[in-house]
């Protein structure tokens, strides 16, 4: 089946099965900021926007992409800019498995005008693991990143 979208601002067409993981599919396309944490929609480390909405791409499949706008880190690197310097500052990287997922959680939560204290930001983070524990310093640098 072709899937027609736009991924990062480009016209694509895919040629896959239509219940190919759209995690599956953008990795394969060499869009690696995504990673399989869990496969089961938990950790948000394969986080992605689909229509500016903030979802899981190892619960979507390739048919629930045809014609959509699909963003990744890789195609908001000046949205993101100043949120990964701060995550850098302020140590929110250890392993850096799950810093793509929690950068476009930051995002998200910045765009949608969430609210510049510990406590909401952490209830926003509730869809996001961090295997190493760096919870906090990641906490910081989103609120550091907010106007």
């Amino acid at each position: 089946m072709q899937i027609k979208c736009k991924v990062n601002h480009q016209e694509k067409i895919f040629e896959t099965s239509p219940t190919t993981r759209v995690l599956d599919l953008l990795r394969e396309d060499g869009l690696t900021s995504l990673k399989e944490g869990c496969g089961e929609g938990e950790c948000g480390a394969c986080s992605i926007f689909m229509d500016k909405k903030l979802v899981n791409s190892c619960l979507l499949i390739a048919a629930q992409i045809k014609g959509r706008e699909i963003m990744t880190l890789e195609g908001l690197q000046e949205e993101t800019k100043e949120l990964r310097e701060n995550y850098v500052k302020e140590g929110g990287i250890q392993c850096g498995f799950c810093t793509s997922g929690f950068i476009m959680r930051s995002l998200d939560y910045i765009q949608n005008g969430g609210k510049k204290n510990e406590k909401s930001v952490k209830e926003a983070f509730d869809g996001n693991l961090c295997r190493c524990g760096g919870y906090q310093k990641i906490v910081e640098a989103t609120i550091k990143s907010m106007k």
